[in-house]
């Protein structure tokens, strides 16, 4: 039996490739070569849709969209970008509690994987249940889809089961009441949520407001809520995933609709790499986010 097809709106969210793109590329470069459904759609295969994604990862670290259609698999896998060095507090000596989660994961066992995450949380408590166990198996699942080892619906079955249980946590958390005022969010093209929870349930047991907007706000619209809301902090979260390029150009436009004194914090893996920036603090790890938030207190 055939493998399941892909339209091409999925096939768009998932590689966050445009149709139009696809469709350019279709005629220039004579790939991706969908198929057609009963209706006359086009519908893409999920080998395609792999490479599609490869190829964008490609294409946001520099590479010219001609020369990766013409490479090999082989070629394209070698091209892949190696994963940056996780800080010591993201490798935990010993990885077998964490490939034991993921294996759930991969065994499609959802209510396993939630009640040992359950047992983790009693046995940890919040604090370190997020840095110690969130924080690294994130990193570890998302090595593993990288690598093959974790398919993407897989991925995503951790990601909404994460979700679900640290949007329980916070819940149950008394509300901050303690300045400063914290809007969470993260800018179009950036869909990953789980380090925007995870400051947002540090930052509630220390006491902070936190003002959680999700993911995908416009820049202007950003502005506008941190006005509204009359916000401390602004901050923002950047996936690995999120083109490094242009994360500089837009913290610079955001920090010139934002009030001088709104603070604006940047944080996650696609901030490691990235230069100091003027009107901006960069933030690497929760252990930073953490130590941020007690440095800006004083100041009150």
């Amino acid at each position: 039996m055939n493998s399941p097809g892909f339209n091409i709106a999925a096939v768009e969210r998932d590689t966050g490739l445009s149709k139009d793109v696809l469709r350019m590329w279709e005629r220039r470069y004579g790939f991706p070569v969908p198929e057609r459904d009963a209706n006359g759609e086009r519908c893409y295969p999920a080998d395609q849709v792999d490479r599609l994604r490869l190829i964008k990862r490609l294409m946001d670290q520099g590479h010219r969209p001609g020369k990766l259609m013409a490479a090999s698999p082989e070629a394209l896998a070698e091209l892949a970008p190696r994963r940056p060095q996780a800080t010591a507090r993201c490798l935990p000596e010993d990885t077998a509690e964490l490939d034991a989660l993921v294996a759930l994961i991969k065994a499609h066992d959802a209510a396993g994987y939630q009640q040992a995450m359950q047992q983790r949380l009693a046995r940890q408590g919040l604090l370190r249940f997020v840095q110690d166990t969130v924080a690294p198996l994130t990193i570890h699942v998302g090595e593993a889809w990288e690598d093959g080892r974790v398919a993407v619906f897989e991925e995503h079955l951790y990601t909404e089961l994460t979700k679900r249980l640290l949007r329980q946590v916070i819940a149950s958390l008394p509300p901050g009441t303690r300045r400063p005022r914290v809007l969470l969010t993260s800018l179009p093209d950036e869909l990953h949520v789980l380090g925007l929870l995870m400051a947002e349930a540090l930052f509630t047991l220390e006491g902070a407001q936190c003002i959680p907007l999700g993911t995908q706000v416009p820049l202007v619209d950003i502005a506008r809520a941190a006005e509204a809301h009359r916000a401390d902090i602004v901050g923002l979260s950047f996936s690995a995933a999120f083109p490094a390029r242009q994360i500089p150009g837009l913290l610079s436009q955001l920090r010139a609709q934002i009030p001088p004194s709104t603070t604006l914090w940047a944080g996650g893996r696609g901030v490691t790499r990235l230069a100091a920036q003027d009107g901006v603090r960069l933030i690497d790890t929760l252990d930073d986010a953490i130590a941020a938030l007690r440095d800006w207190r004083p100041t009150i």
